[in-house]
């Protein structure tokens, strides 16, 4: 018989020799999921070489977890018989993290033990205690639901009027609105932003878009539904042979969209925002990786959400498929280096085009007003004047005359009437 392999709650070990760093992935397994079991008498690929056992070999195990785990654990341990050898198994629960073996602080990745770096030992600290979305009162306790209840009824689902409150997690335990109820309801404080600049940095700001301050769900879909709208179709006529291909690779954005969003930590009160850029489109959420979840963790997409209720009404809703497969889709097709991970921030970008990177160039020409009334055009084909003044907060004359500027360079053509046409984008 083989165990099989090691895992994040299992551990092998040949012999009691390796006591020590058996200790280690005790309380590594604790750190991370408050639980872990350890053999003694298994190679690390599982097979079962068997441990001789005297009469104080079990009580010398318990004495020394009880010494060197702080704080402490009471283990329960065991003698196994499998295929006519003795197995040693040591169970261990626990919920008051950290916990540290020989005074030092581990955690477990996959079959792996690691030092906790400081910063994050800290982060783990307070995550026992951190207050979540589900416990801070939200600000405003005057809330309505409406957007969320019509999104339940598109699904097929109906919420019970007497009960969604409390079923769907919304209030406090003193019976008040929590802050997952404030995202969520039909009027809130956050800003859900869409920044579109001119170039590469943040100089020149064409364009901002506005989603939020309502219902949270209905603002992650208008923000699919505009990035959707502006990915343009490419065309790649090199090498004489036609391929169409779009602007960004959409699934890729969806998925970090929707992980942001539903990653993002909402206690500090900053919403995700996304960027886009002449080459580039950044996806931004505020809050870093969780203290037991390593980088090898996000990348296999393992799943860790830091806002556990928001998630399950996002899977109620369809909004996400809990696979885990976002970061894994977005790696395979840019790679590792599309993440930007710090402790305060996570940041995706999802490169453009190289076709769109040289479209881009042939407008270097052209002043900054005539660049941010062209994309503004691209954007919505039937601004006005009138609203590109408001827009841009420019005079009617240095519209006028940048729009006529790009008509005779031959960027733009009016198709029917000033006052019922529309423009079109050559």
């Amino acid at each position: 018989m083989n165990f099989g392999n090691e895992t994040e709650t299992i551990e092998f070990k040949k012999s009691i020799s390796e006591l020590k760093e058996g200790i280690i992935s005790i309380a590594s397994m604790l750190n991370k999921n408050g639980y872990g079991i350890l053999y003694f008498g298994v190679k690390n690929d599982g097979e079962i070489i068997g441990q001789e056992i005297g009469g104080q070999t079990l009580k010398n195990i318990s004495q020394s977890i009880a010494n060197f785990i702080k704080p402490q654990v009471v283990p329960s341990i065991s003698v196994e018989y499998i295929d006519d050898k003795t197995v040693i198994k040591v169970e261990a629960k626990g919920n008051d993290k950290p916990y540290s073996a020989y005074g030092r602080y581990y955690i477990r990745s996959s079959d792996e033990d690691r030092d906790i770096a400081p910063n994050k030992l800290k982060d783990l600290m307070n995550s026992m205690h951190v207050e979540t979305i589900t416990k801070i009162e939200a600000t405003n306790q005057f809330l309505s639901f409406n957007q969320l209840k019509g999104l339940y009824l598109n699904t097929g689902l109906t919420l019970n009027e007497a009960t969604y409150k409390q079923n769907l997690n919304l209030l406090c335990e003193n019976g008040k609105y929590n802050l997952l109820a404030d995202i969520l309801s039909d009027s809130n404080s956050f800003s859900i932003k869409v920044a579109k600049f001119s170039g590469i940095d943040k100089t020149e700001l064409i364009k901002r878009n506005e989603y939020g301050y309502k219902c949270l769900l209905i603002s992650i879909t208008q923000v699919l539904d505009y990035m959707e709208a502006i990915n343009d179709t490419v065309v790649d006529v090199t090498g004489g042979i036609r391929i169409e291909k779009k602007l960004f690779d959409f699934s890729c954005f969806r998925e970090a969209w929707l992980n942001a969003c539903l990653h993002n930590k909402w206690t500090r009160l900053t919403p995700p925002a996304v960027y886009i850029y002449s080459n580039r489109i950044e996806i931004i959420s505020t809050g870093g990786l969780p203290a037991d979840y390593s980088l090898d963790d996000f990348y296999m997409g393992r799943s860790k959400p830091i806002n556990l209720e928001l998630q399950k009404i996002m899977g109620q809703l369809n909004y996400i498929e809990q696979t885990g497969h976002g970061v894994p889709l977005i790696v395979s097709k840019y790679g590792k280096k599309a993440f930007d991970i710090t402790d305060n921030f996570i940041t995706v970008t999802i490169p453009f085009s190289e076709n769109q990177k040289i479209k881009n160039v042939e407008y270097s020409g052209l002043s900054t007003t005539q660049r941010k009334i062209l994309e503004l055009i691209k954007d919505d084909n039937e601004l006005t004047v009138s609203e590109m003044v408001a827009i841009l907060n420019l005079g009617q004359t240095t519209i006028n005359n940048a729009l006529k500027k790009l008509k005779s360079l031959g960027y733009i053509q009016r198709i029917g009437s000033n006052k019922t046409g529309t423009w079109k984008v050559l």
